[in-house]
């Protein structure tokens, strides 16, 4: 008989869902304000600077537990971001095809780097 891993439980399987379902409703929502590529392009900067800061949070400050870190990374912003739309919007508007790409891919970058200053400066500041 195998062991199995203490974060795969019947508990951390429904968080993992509530966050989803929180996420891509708030995806939803900037949806409706924001439309089209420049709801995408926010959606997924907020989501690569929300997860720059919980995976740096994770490896040096340690305050976040292993079932937050799946709820917040994997239910909510796996559901919050989202690459299938980017690509597909990136197909519909060729004119746009070369800014959004390397637009995205730059402001994904930037976002996660961007949360892990974030991270160290709150560290510095608790020194």
């Amino acid at each position: 008989m195998t062991e199995t891993h203490p974060l795969i439980t019947l508990e951390t399987v429904v968080l993992v869902g509530i966050g989803g379902f929180a996420g891509s409703n708030l995806r939803y929502f900037v949806g409706l304000l924001l439309p089209g590529l420049y709801g995408t392009v926010l959606v997924n900067t907020l989501g690569s600077f929300a997860l720059g800061f919980l995976l740096y949070e994770a490896l040096h400050l340690g305050v976040l537990s292993g079932e937050t870190k799946l709820v917040a990374a994997t239910g909510f912003l796996s559901s919050f971001t989202t690459y299938s739309t980017f690509a597909m919007e990136t197909v519909q508007t060729p004119e746009w095809a070369i800014l959004n790409v390397v637009g995205s891919y730059t402001l994904g970058f930037a976002g996660v780097l961007v949360g892990r200053e974030v991270v160290r400066f709150l560290e510095r500041r608790d020194d």
